[in-house]
């Protein structure tokens, strides 16, 4: 039987029908997808909390009083509650293997020349721009950030003062080739002294970095999460040998992510820091800088450099400035040292 052709009426009304049904599944799909969206962004928060967090039966130890956090530190620097703990040096020989002890001597030697410092990308920070030349004279720098291991050395020969995650003032277990935290600028100063070295210059630890063509991470212009330790995707600090493939040009080790470095400099705009580069470190460099007190000093920031394991990646760039107060110390503030001239009984 044949069918009747359809009225002009008729079709209007399924044409309307069918765009009704038509923008009714793009609504569904557009609410779908946002509340898709909305569940992995969800998601991704809880796996954030869960890594920044702890466990409820840990409460007692993270939740305090206010004020309480100061008045620990205070008893820490007086060392009123502290306990004795490696009895002597060839105690805290043991804890690493003769290899990794000579493999963590080891310097770099990074040869003279201009390198371009900071950038001009207008996604960075104020601080770090703009990209400028420096021209540096040659020097060494250690391959690794310094390691609770060879804080502990200090600490006993010196008898010095103890990180304040030391347990009962000994490396947490497992730690000892983790890069020490908790240290201060004046810490960090402190033990490059002793062992005859110095804090790098902020144009030193960059080169040292970067080489000479404007990267952005030490190995590339590329960011690649398998080389460096970085956003909270381990948790904390890791060994400095952990990550090999994430050195520089000259093979200096960790210079991304892991533990944010300090750096000798002061932090100020570029443009109004004239020289840069080792003219900072120069042979003058005393206990300390400017006034010449610790009272003033305390209000200075002191430039860090490379990012940290709760960096965003965008942090661990190479041209990357952070700071500081040179009294403040962290769960990821670390260093490592330099010299102008290769130190005596240094790996090359």
């Amino acid at each position: 039987m044949a069918r009747k052709p359809l009225t002009k009426a008729e079709k209007t009304r399924r044409k309307r029908l069918g765009m009704a049904i038509l923008l009714t599944c793009v609504a569904a799909a557009m609410i779908g997808g946002s509340l898709h969206v909305m569940e992995l962004g969800s998601m991704r928060m809880d796996e954030m909390r869960g890594k920044v967090s702890y466990d409820i039966a840990e409460v007692d130890n993270h939740v305090r009083a206010a004020g309480e956090d100061i008045l620990i530190q205070a008893e820490h620097e007086a060392r009123k509650k502290e306990k004795h703990f490696y009895s002597n040096v060839e105690a805290v020989d043991k804890l690493l293997s003769p290899s990794v002890w000579a493999d963590l001597k080891t310097m770099i030697h990074i040869p003279a020349g201009v390198f371009i410092m900071g950038t001009d990308s207008f996604r960075s920070n104020e601080g770090d721009r703009p990209a400028h030349r420096v021209d540096l004279s040659s020097y060494w720098i250690d391959k690794y950030p310094v390691t609770n291991a060879e804080y502990a050395r200090f600490v006993v020969m010196r008898h010095y003062r103890p990180p304040l995650n030391w347990v009962d003032g000994k490396i947490p277990s497992g730690t000892e080739d983790h890069p020490v935290t908790l240290v201060s600028w004046y810490n960090a100063r402190d033990y490059c002294a002793w062992v005859g070295k110095r804090l790098p210059s902020e144009a030193e630890w960059e080169k040292a970095a970067r080489g000479d063509d404007g990267r952005r991470w030490p190995w590339g212009n590329r960011m690649d999460a398998s080389r460096l330790n970085t956003y909270y995707q381990v948790g904390h600090t890791t060994a400095v040998q952990a990550y090999p493939q994430g050195k520089s040009v000259y093979g200096v080790m960790d210079m991304s992510g892991n533990v944010s470095e300090w750096v000798f400099d002061q932090f100020k705009p570029y443009l109004s820091k004239r020289p840069s580069g080792a003219q900072h470190v120069k042979a003058k460099q005393d206990q300390f800088t400017g006034a010449g007190r610790e009272d003033v000093e305390r209000a200075i920031y002191r430039v860090m450099r490379g990012g940290s394991w709760k960096s965003d990646p965008f942090s661990t760039e190479i041209y990357h400035r952070n700071y500081s107060l040179p009294n403040l110390a962290s769960d990821f503030y670390g260093f490592r040292c330099a010299s102008t001239t290769k130190p005596d009984g240094a790996q090359p």
